[in-house]
C-alpha cells in the first residue's frame, strides 16, 4: 500500500521561514539582506507567523554562500559551501538555517540518504520544537516508505514516535512499514498501541483501523490477533466485527469440538453467522449432543433469514439428518430434569432447555451440573451463556468473569456481548 502525507518539502516551508532571508543585520560584517524581486514573492501570514532565524554573525556569510549553491541548485559546490558552513555554526539559529539549506537540496536531489541526515541535523540543533521534528521526520519516513525503502522509513518513524510518545500518528505509520518488512506480528503490536493511544486521549479510532490491525496480526497467526478482534468488537460491535473476531479466534486456536458450539452460539446471538459453513458446523456439533432442538431451530431461523437457501445440499443434507430427529418436548424436559443425577446428564438437559430458548431454566440446569462436580470452566461459561441470553448482564458477567484456562478467551467474548447496551 502508499502511505500518504503532506510533502516533505511543504513540511519544510511551515517550520520557519528561509535562513538567509531573515538575518537582519548584525555588524559590517554580516551580509545583506537579499532584495525581493518580482519572481519572489512575499511572504505568506504562515510563513511571517513562524520563528524568526538571527543567525551569528560569524556564520552569516558562510550561511549565505550556501544558500545562493542551494537556491542555484550549483550540485558541484553544495558540498563545500555545506561543509564550510556548518564548521562556522554556533548557534542553534545558525545550525538550524543549515540544516534547512541542507534539507532544501536533498529533497532537490531527491537524495532520501541526505535528507534524513539534514532532518537529523535539524533536531540536532534545538532549534524546533519536538513536534514539529517529529512531523519531518514522518513526511521523509513516507517518502522512504513509498520508495520502498522499508527499513529507512521505520526508523525514522520510530524517531518521530520517541519525539512525540503521546501522539499515535508515528505508531501507524511504523506499524505499516513493520508490516511492510514482512513483521507483521511486530506491525499489530505497534498499530495496537496506537489505538490504545487514540481511546486514552478520549478520541475513538477509525474502524478501518481495527481491521487492519487485526488483519497484521492474522496474518502472522500471532495471538495478539483475538485481542484485537475483542478491541475491535467493542469500539464498533456489529455482525462483521463480530463475525470476523470470532472466526480468527476459531481458526487460531482449533477449539475442541464440543465447545465449538459456544463460539457458535454467540455468533448466533450477535447475528454474525454467515454462511452454510457456520450452520454446518453448528448443526452438527448441536445433533452430535444430541441436541436435536438447537439444531432444529438453527436451521430454521437460517432459512428465515436468508443467509442459507434451501436448495443448498449442504443444508438439504443437515435437513436429512435432523429429518427424524424430533426436538424434546416440554414433558420430555422436565422429565429428563428429573432423571438427572451426575453432573454430564444436568449439562445435557442445560442445553435442551438453551436450544428451546428457556435460558433461565437452562442457567438453572447448568449450575445444577456445576453443584454436582461438573467442570467449573464450562458450567460457569454456560451458565454466562445462558443467563447473556436471558438479558442478566450481572449475573452472566459474575459467571463468565470465572472461567479460566482454555475457555478463558471465548468467555471474554460472551462477557463483552452480555454487557452490551
Amino acid at each position: 500500500m502508499k502511505l500518504t502525507m503532506t510533502a516533505l518539502a511543504l513540511a519544510l516551508a511551515t517550520t520557519a521561514a528561509p535562513a538567509a532571508a531573515q538575518m537582519g543585520n548584525y555588524g559590517a560584517s554580516a551580509p545583506q539582506q537579499p532584495q525581493q524581486t518580482a519572481t519572489q514573492p512575499a511572504q505568506t501570514e504562515q510563513q511571517s507567523a513562524q520563528p524568526q532565524i538571527k543567525v551569528s554573525a560569524k556564520a552569516g556569510k558562510a550561511i549565505t554562500d550556501l544558500q545562493k549553491a542551494v537556491n542555484a541548485n550549483d550540485v558541484a559546490n553544495i558540498p563545500a559551501k555545506l561543509a564550510a558552513a556548518q564548521a562556522v555554526a554556533q548557534t542553534k539559529d545558525d545550525r538550524y538555517a543549515v540544516g534547512q539549506l541542507q534539507l532544501k537540496a536533498a529533497i532537490a536531489a531527491k537524495d532520501n540518504a541526505a535528507a534524513s541526515a539534514a532532518v537529523d541535523a535539524i533536531a540536532a540543533s534545538g532549534f524546533l520544537d519536538a513536534g514539529k521534528v517529529a512531523q519531518l521526520y514522518d513526511a521523509l519516513g513516507v517518502q522512504m516508505y513509498n520508495d520502498k525503502q522499508f527499513p529507512q522509513a521505520a526508523a525514522l518513524f520510530q524517531k518521530a514516535s520517541t519525539l512525540n510518545p503521546q501522539n499515535p500518528e508515528p505508531l501507524k505509520l511504523l506499524a505499516e512499514a513493520r508490516n511492510a518488512q514482512g513483521q507483521h506480528a511486530e506491525g499489530a503490536t505497534t498499530l495496537l498501541k496506537a489505538l490504545q493511544l487514540s481511546a486514552a486521549a478520549g478520541q475513538k479510532p477509525e474502524e478501518s483501523l481495527y481491521k487492519r490491525a487485526v488483519g497484521m496480526a492474522y496474518d502472522a497467526k500471532s495471538p495478539a490477533a483475538v485481542e484485537i478482534g475483542r478491541q475491535w468488537v467493542a469500539a464498533y460491535p456489529g455482525p462483521d466485527s463480530w463475525h470476523n473476531a470470532l472466526a480468527i479466534y476459531r481458526n487460531l486456536n482449533n477449539p475442541d469440538p464440543a465447545t465449538a458450539i459456544d463460539i457458535l452460539r454467540l455468533a448466533r446471538a450477535t447475528d454474525s453467522m454467515q454462511g452454510t459453513a457456520d450452520y454446518h458446523i453448528y448443526a452438527y456439533e448441536a445433533a452430535n449432543q444430541a441436541n436435536y432442538g438447537e439444531a432444529k431451530s438453527l436451521m430454521a431461523e437460517g432459512l428465515a433469514s436468508g443467509k442459507i437457501k434451501a436448495s443448498d445440499p449442504v443444508v438439504q443434507e443437515i435437513q436429512g439428518v435432523l429429518k427424524d430427529k424430533p426436538a424434546p418436548t416440554a414433558a420430555e424436559l422436565t422429565a429428563a430434569e428429573q432423571g438427572a443425577k451426575v453432573p454430564t446428564a444436568f449439562l445435557r438437559v442445560g442445553d435442551r432447555y438453551y436450544g428451546a430458548g428457556n435460558f433461565q431454566k437452562a442457567a438453572e440446569l447448568y449450575g445444577k451440573a456445576l453443584e454436582k462436580g461438573a467442570d467449573a470452566n464450562l458450567a460457569n461459561l454456560r451458565i454466562g451463556e445462558a443467563l447473556a441470553r436471558a438479558g442478566d448482564k450481572a449475573g452472566a458477567a459474575a459467571a463468565l468473569n470465572k472461567v479460566s484456562g482454555s475457555l478463558g478467551e471465548i468467555a471474554k467474548f460472551w462477557l463483552l456481548y452480555a454487557q452490551r447496551g
